[in-house]
């Protein structure tokens, strides 16, 4: 049985609570909202047979520390970068699902040497034209970057709006279990959570235009990328790929079957196998 372990990381003004499992070349996981590195429960004993595992909670989540500031995607790429450091890793592959993808993509074009294979699951990345709206599936968007709105209405009913996601954007309405969305709600309770997740949206503008200068500077990102998509969410599917496509040189991928959104606990044998099968190639 694979023993994953809990830690804490003191970065100046961000503490960062993250897991950590197996041993060998290193494999980050960054995960996505309204989740936390719990997300990575069923994939981290597969990749840690081969692997050290680091799957960290993001600025403002989970049980990581929760500053005013700081929630464009380059700031909190640098912290897992920090984070990183401090653990004395300088090369290592990178995956991010969710707003954990924007994240992985921000820390792999601003350190292209160190991030030896990215893969992305499930989003696509601010500021390569894609279409964010989804004809209103994406309607959170507007209302989480609406200023002062979403803190009023989900204030004591944060369980409103974190069961909505589960049971509207997987593929079963049961995937998530009222276990797991416990542990889930236990850390968007606590004080700040939330304004600190409506910020990863608030600050999309300013990712976007971070990567369309980083693009423009250093070009596509050269290092392998695998793209995939839940082929039962609500219309990503190849949007994933697409959108790698036109910010990456080197991209495969496709979907992940019977699954929606949530995609590490809807198929996590098949998320670990992809992601073994990836890094494996030379």
């Amino acid at each position: 049985m694979t023993n994953i372990t809990q830690h804490f990381a003191d970065l100046d003004e961000v503490t960062l609570h993250y897991l950590m499992a197996g041993s060998g070349f290193p494999v980050v996981l960054l995960h996505g909202i309204p989740q936390t590195s719990h997300e990575w429960r069923y994939v981290m004993p597969h990749l840690a047979q081969h692997y050290r595992v680091i799957a960290p909670d993001l600025r403002g989540l989970g049980d990581s520390s929760r500053p005013a500031a700081g929630y464009d995607k380059k700031t909190v790429s640098n912290d897992v970068w920090r984070l990183l450091k401090k653990l004395g890793i300088d090369a290592f592959h990178l995956v991010g699902h969710d707003w954990g993808g924007p994240t992985a993509f921000s820390l792999a074009a601003q350190h292209r040497d160190a991030v030896k294979k990215l893969a992305i699951l499930d989003v696509a990345i601010p500021g390569d034209g894609a279409d964010f709206s989804q004809n209103g599936r994406r309607w959170h968007h507007a209302l989480f970057r609406t200023p002062d709105l979403p803190e009023a209405l989900f204030q004591d009913r944060e369980h409103l709006i974190i069961n909505w996601f589960f049971e509207n954007y997987g593929y079963r309405p049961n995937c998530i279990s009222e276990e797991d969305r416990r542990e889930y709600l236990r850390t968007y309770v606590k004080p700040g959570a939330m304004r600190a997740m409506y910020s990863f949206y608030r600050a999309l503008p300013q990712d976007a235009e971070d990567n369309q200068v980083m693009l423009q500077k250093d070009g596509k990102l050269q290092m392998p990328v695998l793209a995939l998509g839940g082929a039962r969410g609500f219309g990503r599917g190849m949007e994933t790929l697409e959108s790698l496509q036109r910010v990456a040189e080197d991209v495969r991928g496709g979907l992940i079957p019977d699954a929606g959104h949530w995609v590490t606990e809807e198929q996590p044998e098949f998320i670990a196998n992809e992601l073994l099968n990836f890094f494996a190639e030379n």
